[in-house]
């Protein structure tokens, strides 16, 4: 669509054949069909911004991603061959904020249109929380919460990072992202306008139908507290009723402390705590560790950052079905 996409094809073959790139492409993942000059090129930050492309966009886009399957998004370094390819897109779908060597490319890259995740719904702060626990509000003297409320206003970019990322475990908020994607593929691509928004209905009843499966099945439980091996379902917590407790914060590769250890380990007795949820894309060494010093399970609770595999399911939603069955088993579902 986009005349300067005649060259894509052999940037798409060099970068996929040197980086061992996955699925480059919505209709056969390979890196012949990301030339496809006929329809709508869209480059993905990560997996689940490649889904919605790929779901929304149906047979009019192609679908190119920056993270590739089995590598863990938050650390992603982009090469100059990507960063081409992303130049040549008629659109570029990210999350600002998750991934900073993607925020500095897209900023930098000239793509009509730059369609930023975090824009297409509200993003909070769950906060560190090593942080949340070590520096409680008891005791602060008025000077104290002064310089804490200069030290806020001076950093409202550090804010900017702290806010929670994982939207795409919520299907409500995803939904709402969804959406936005939409009305900007339908801006950018007004010829196949109505395709898209018949997509996009599509799969928002989808996610409607997933968000009362979680909301049915996590009604009524035993405990409504969880342990993780990073704060990535705040979200999802905050949705249906629970207490997400992390043995890292936001960081999936942040060491807890001792003392964070400990508290873990006592509260899994007060609050009826029966496994400790570890993911795929990082080490989960850490969770063993805790789940065996504590008498706990172990289990997977997928953050559905990539597909690969090891993964319980095919796509977003067989993932997410997963995560709700082991939901289920971890806090006693009736």
């Amino acid at each position: 669509m986009n005349v300067r996409r005649r060259h894509i094809s052999g940037i798409a073959v060099t970068a996929a054949a040197t980086l061992g790139l996955g699925t480059l492409s919505a209709c056969s993942g390979d890196s012949a069909a990301a030339g496809n000059t006929d329809k709508f090129d869209v480059v993905a930050s990560f997996y689940p911004m490649q889904y919605l492309a790929e779901q929304i966009g149906g047979d009019h886009v192609n679908v190119t991603t920056l993270t590739g399957p089995g590598q863990e998004p938050h650390d992603l370094e982009l090469s100059a061959k990507q960063t081409a390819r992303m130049g040549e897109a008629d659109a570029v779908l990210y999350l600002k904020s998750l991934q900073p060597a993607v925020d500095e490319a897209v900023a930098q890259a000239d793509v009509k249109t730059k369609i930023d995740a975090a824009t297409l719904t509200k993003l909070e702060n769950h906060g560190n929380v090593e942080h949340d626990h070590a520096h409680g509000d008891e005791g602060h003297s008025e000077e104290e919460h002064a310089a804490e409320e200069h030290s806020e206003e001076a950093h409202s970019e550090e804010e900017e990072h702290a806010l929670d990322p994982h939207v795409w475990l919520d299907p409500v908020k995803y939904a709402e992202v969804a959406e936005g994607v939409a009305k900007a593929f339908e801006k950018a691509d007004p010829d196949n306008a109505a395709d898209y928004r018949e997509n996009a209905d599509a799969l928002a009843k989808k996610l409607a139908g997933l968000n009362t499966a979680f909301k049915d099945g996590l009604a009524d439980t035993d405990t409504k507290v969880f342990f993780t091996n990073h704060a990535a379902f705040g979200y999802l917590a905050e949705r249906y009723g629970l207490t997400q407790e992390a043995i890292n914060g936001l960081d999936p590769e942040s060491e807890p402390s001792p003392a964070r250890i400990k508290e873990l380990q006592d509260e899994a007795k007060a609050d009826g705590v029966t496994t400790v949820f570890y993911e795929t894309l990082v080490s989960d060494k850490t969770a063993k560790t805790l789940a065996k010093d504590a008498g706990l399970k172990t289990d997977v609770l997928d953050p559905l950052e990539g597909i690969t595999d090891r993964s319980k399911g095919d796509d977003y939603f067989g993932v997410m079905e997963a995560n709700l069955k082991a939901l289920e088993a971890a806090l006693g579902a009736k």
